[in-house]
């Protein structure tokens, strides 16, 4: 084990996208939520834990055969912050860090993930890596373990900005890869990213 775990997080309930689970909607056959965990199944990161909320049982459905720890919040109603949460606190004690991604960003490959991975442990393991695409920060972001406190006062429909945001130990790591930007909210953005 690296010292880092995946936190995919798959508890919300999508709402702008309409009726259908948003995370179930496929692409080339496969689930969103699915793509995401293969690929973080083959990463560096290990373990990988899935946040299951809104569908929990048609999301863990969707992952079946695949090596991940399924762990339910029953608070995701309360919004994004409670499945951060839930999240940390399933990491195994010799986690240092965890990767957070979204359940939604179908595009995210294991090839990210591991940049991200070893430009934590290259840069001498910062409170967090950021991925910058095109002067934009994107995700999926790796947390180290040692902000967890602060992660667990967080509230609300907030993910880690807040506990990021200002912080000199936040590195910015520059990728060519559009995905770190592309989440799916809307059937529009299901239909381009299919295209």
């Amino acid at each position: 084990m690296n010292g880092v775990a995946a936190i995919i997080l798959a508890a919300g309930r999508g709402t702008r996208f309409g009726e259908e689970p948003k995370l179930l909607a496929s692409i080339g056959g496969k689930p969103l939520v699915r793509r995401v965990a293969e690929a973080a199944a083959v990463s560096a990161a290990d373990p990988v834990i899935v946040v299951t909320g809104h569908h929990s049982e048609d999301v863990a459905a969707a992952l079946q055969g695949l090596p991940v720890a399924i762990v339910h919040n029953a608070r995701y109603a309360d919004g994004l912050s409670t499945s951060v949460k839930a999240g940390f606190s399933a990491l195994p004690p010799e986690a240092e860090a965890a990767l957070v991604l979204l359940g939604d960003m179908p595009s995210v490959t294991a090839e990210l993930i591991d940049g991200l991975v070893s430009a934590w442990h290259d840069r001498g393991k910062p409170a967090a890596i950021v991925p910058i695409f095109e002067g934009q920060r994107g995700n999926p972001v790796l947390i180290a373990r040692a902000l967890e406190p602060l992660i667990h006062r967080l509230s609300g429909d907030a993910g880690a900005g807040p506990v990021l945001r200002g912080r000199e130990d936040v590195v910015e790591w520059p990728t060519s890869d559009p995905a770190v930007v592309q989440d799916i909210d809307t059937r529009e953005e299901l239909a381009r990213l299919r295209s």
